[in-house]
């Protein structure tokens, strides 16, 4: 009866993890089809505009460390609850009430829940899924995809089908119900996790390995900040490329969901893949290359290449997170260390996450040109090629 117990509760654990990661990025990639219609309506800038899936994100960064203090101070499932039901609320807000500053806080508080969500939620999983941690990143970064490919895919077609962007970015929320209820089915009958917490951090907080302090955890934060650039920049400005080169709005959007849905896929499999063939190099530079010639099919503007290029392109999206949510957990020895290195890597990776977007929209508003764009995601793939050579492949682990 135990075994069956302990399976039920695993299961409905691995159930949380994805119905929670759905909820931590509709808020941000819904934007991105929306772009152009928010600017027209509210007679913005790009720049303004882009602010809107820039704020999340830089807070994401900001507000990353706030993520294993909450955890010690509210315990893991308080501190998770307000969280999801954060970015509920605040999503629902923004189809009962107009106008820019509405969604600039909406998106300021919707970083800052997400900023703590990611690195509980990397603890969770060092904790319980050790040695199956790859797997159940996976199942994370799965989620995301999942949620990612939804908001990219659909928003469009509930703007289409009811004219209000408000409520095409407001409905959304919805995900965050799924969250809550599978969050507290999955913490019943687990009283463990805040007898768990009393009773291990100190020891634990006595063998945190501080990150500030590493080198590998630096080239680490440098790298994830590279994806996360990458990520966000192809998100936010897909939709407004593939229009500028001549498609409708329906069809720039079912382009951004063709790049998603690839990416969710791949969300799953890849880290799969690496931990039978664990040479992190190796699919590194695979999904590198795959980036890489993406940006060079869109740069082009011809139709049919740039849907081959959507296509590609959901290779490193789906990849590259997943393997850059595992460096930590491959270096740390604990939970209470994991949390500490996770929270770390996104404090400075979401910073810049956030503000690579935001620098297109600069450059665009000054050149009206999407030439520069395409020469700035260039660079950041170049720049995650070397990082994958210093970074290298997982080692044994070392005593520091």
């Amino acid at each position: 009866m135990s075994n069956e117990v302990n399976k039920r509760n695993t299961v409905l654990m691995i159930i949380a993890i994805f119905a929670i990661s759905i909820n931590m990025r509709p808020a941000i990639t819904s934007i991105g089809p929306m772009l152009e219609t928010i600017r027209e309506q509210l007679l913005l800038t790009n720049a303004q505009v882009s602010l809107l899936t820039a704020v999340p994100v830089i807070c994401m960064g900001i507000f990353a460390m706030l993520a294993p203090i909450l955890k010690r101070s509210f315990g893991l499932k308080r501190t998770m609850t307000v969280m999801i039901i954060l970015v509920g609320v605040v999503t629902a807000i923004r189809g009962f009430l107009p106008g820019y500053p509405v969604l600039i806080g909406t998106a300021f508080i919707v970083g800052i829940a997400i900023a703590v969500m990611g690195p509980l939620l990397s603890a969770m999983i060092k904790q319980y899924f050790p040695d199956r941690a790859a797997s159940v990143i996976g199942i994370y970064s799965f989620g995301m995809g999942v949620g990612s490919a939804a908001s990219a895919g659909l928003t469009v077609v509930f703007f289409d089908t009811t004219g209000s962007y408000l409520f095409a970015l407001s409905i959304w929320s919805v995900l965050a119900l799924v969250g809550l209820v599978a969050w507290f089915l999955a913490m019943t009958n687990r009283i463990e996790f805040r007898q768990l917490d009393a009773d291990v951090v100190k020891a634990e907080r006595k063998k945190v390995r501080s990150p500030w302090k590493s080198r590998k955890a630096w080239l680490f934060l440098l790298f994830f900040g590279l994806q996360s650039s990458a990520f966000f920049s192809i998100i936010t400005w897909l939709a407004p490329i593939a229009t500028s080169a001549g498609m409708t709005l329906l069809q720039a959007g079912t382009l951004l969901s063709v790049m998603t849905t690839v990416q969710i896929f791949l969300n799953i499999l890849l880290p799969q893949l690496m931990q039978r063939f664990p040479a992190r190099k190796f699919w590194l530079l695979l999904m590198l290359i795959a980036g890489m010639t993406s940006i060079i099919l869109f740069w082009t503007g011809i139709h049919s290449l740039m849907w081959i290029g959507a296509v590609i392109m959901g290779i490193p999206l789906g990849g590259l997170f997943p393997v850059a949510l595992l460096l930590p957990l491959d270096e740390t020895e604990t939970a209470e260390e994991a949390s500490a290195w996770t929270a770390m890597m996104q404090t400075g990776g979401f910073i810049m996450g956030g503000l690579l977007p935001l620098l297109i929209a600069l450059v665009f508003d000054r050149t009206a040109s999407h030439q520069y764009t395409f020469g700035i995601m260039m660079l950041l793939y170049v720049m995650m090629l070397i990082l994958t050579f210093l970074i290298g492949d997982k080692k044994e682990r070392r005593i520091y």
